[in-house]
């Protein structure tokens, strides 16, 4: 797992290290059953906070994208979400709607915005 933090992107760290391992999921480089670093060896690669870490894998564990088990190494628990999750499905919704009002906010079009999305979800298909 190769994870890269930068100082630029307005996320918490926490949200960064999720995001990340949440698209190396997505993109195949990590499968069911992949191994994870520590919470103490990601946070000493990263020089940053053990409970940063800690933060990001229990987030993960929530949304049922790695299994933790006490005294082992998260594991990746499975490559997609399910498809009929009522919790799952508010909370892309909740974000889709925070980026949509963030682009018009910043002077975009609605033409605009479809054109980043149909553009980004080309590259991200390509990733596949």
């Amino acid at each position: 797992m190769w994870l890269t933090l930068s100082e630029t992107d307005p996320r918490p760290i926490y949200l960064q290290i999720i995001a990340q391992v949440r698209e190396q999921v997505r993109s195949g480089r990590l499968k069911p059953g992949d191994e994870l670093p520590s919470v103490r060896e990601l946070a000493d690669n990263l020089d940053i906070n053990m409970h940063t870490v800690r933060s990001a894998y229990l987030k993960l564990r929530d949304q049922g994208i790695i299994n933790l088990r006490l005294g082992r190494r998260a594991t990746i628990a499975r490559a997609h979400l399910p498809i009929k999750n009522e919790e799952a499905e508010a909370e892309l919704q909740f974000r889709l709607e925070e980026w949509m009002t963030d682009s018009l906010l910043i002077g975009l079009t609605a033409e605009q915005i479809m054109q980043m999305f149909e553009k980004q979800l080309k590259q991200m298909e390509k990733r596949s």
